[in-house]
């Protein structure tokens, strides 16, 4: 071997040895039994970071005769590689249909590997809108920062093979493998795309980001209003199980909505009286005793957030209760 190949094959061997890490780093999966057909896969309970990989939200599947229904992709290829590789050892059956519970990025980023081994992805006719935006592909390139090597420039931003509509807010049933299941749809709550899934004979319930499980919410820019209107929706479905889109699993949904609900209504009440009071949100968000929420996860990384998206949101609702100039006094 001269010294131009022996140097050529002494970088090659360093570069595989500095990769090697990322690949072997990617997280083995381990699928959850809620119920007999029912599994679902755990995340994080923190933002998305290169020390989890981007693992920190769940996902689960549903086994059938016919096939494997998946329910959120996850967020990262690998990831999404790393669930059909979880899959394969419950079942040697296909994953026939992906449904996407809505476009955000620890929910759909997992879809491109699915959508290589040929499964058919749903996903509420909201979300194709999300994919074209600026928004979608700020975010990609955030992560590709973040999660580098995990997201990177092969990563794809996959959108549906069935964009489902809802007339008049029905829900969506349909059999697979001789289950029945439901889609439902919570539109506008969490996120403009946002829907459930109900396994209705193991009577389990996949809520998406509606329910948050020991955990702080991210919520953002959502409408809380709608959004606690979902919740009590969700509650009269009546599951004996729900699986959160981050966070524990719940067997008492009534109760373990608790959180979710109580924080959503303390946003809506302390942010309320700062926009009725005109006081400045800096001023506003430092005066709050947090105490009751501060200690849960990912209160550090989203409660300001939370906090200053809700402010907006009662000011956009305070300007609507006001009566147009020139109408005629109540």
């Amino acid at each position: 071997m001269n010294f131009a190949t022996s140097t050529i094959a002494c970088l090659c061997a360093a570069l595989l040895a500095h990769a090697a890490p990322a690949a072997a780093a990617t997280p083995v999966l381990v699928p959850v039994k809620v119920s007999p057909h029912v599994y679902y896969f755990h995340g994080d309970s923190g933002m998305a970071d290169a020390a989890n990989q981007g693992f920190m939200s769940n996902a689960g599947f549903v086994v059938t005769r016919d096939g494997v229904l998946v329910f959120d992709a996850l967020g990262t290829p690998a990831l999404g590689e790393a669930m059909i590789k979880a899959i394969r050892k419950v079942t040697p059956q296909p994953v026939r249909r992906v449904i996407v519970s809505h476009y955000h990025a620890d929910h759909f980023y997992g879809l491109q590997a699915f959508k290589a081994r040929g499964a058919q992805i749903w996903a509420h006719e909201q979300g194709r809108s999300y994919l074209s935006s600026d928004m979608a592909a700020t975010r990609l390139a955030q992560r590709k920062q973040a999660l580098a090597p995990w997201v990177n420039d092969a990563t794809r931003l996959t959108g549906a093979d069935r964009w489902l509509s809802f007339a008049g807010g029905k829900s969506i049933a349909f059999e697979m493998g001789g289950m029945r299941f439901r889609i439902i749809d919570m539109s506008g709550a969490h996120a403009p795309d946002d829907i459930m899934l109900a396994a209705d004979d193991d009577k389990v319930l996949f809520a998406g980001d509606l329910f948050f499980g020991g955990r702080i919410p991210f919520v953002g820019e959502a409408d809380s209003r709608v959004w606690l209107d979902a919740l009590e929706r969700m509650l009269a479905l009546a599951p004996q199980a729900a699986i959160p889109g981050h966070g524990e699993l719940s067997r008492a949904p009534a109760t373990d909505i608790a959180l979710t609900r109580d924080y959503l209504t303390f946003l809506r009440r302390v942010m309320g009286e700062a926009v009725a009071e005109l006081t400045p949100f800096d001023e506003a968000y430092g005066k709050i005793d947090w105490s009751a929420f501060d200690k849960y996860p990912a209160f550090a990384q989203a409660n300001r957030l939370n906090a200053y998206g809700t402010y907006l949101l009662m000011e956009r609702e305070s300007l609507q209760q006001q009566p147009h100039p020139g109408a005629p006094p109540p």
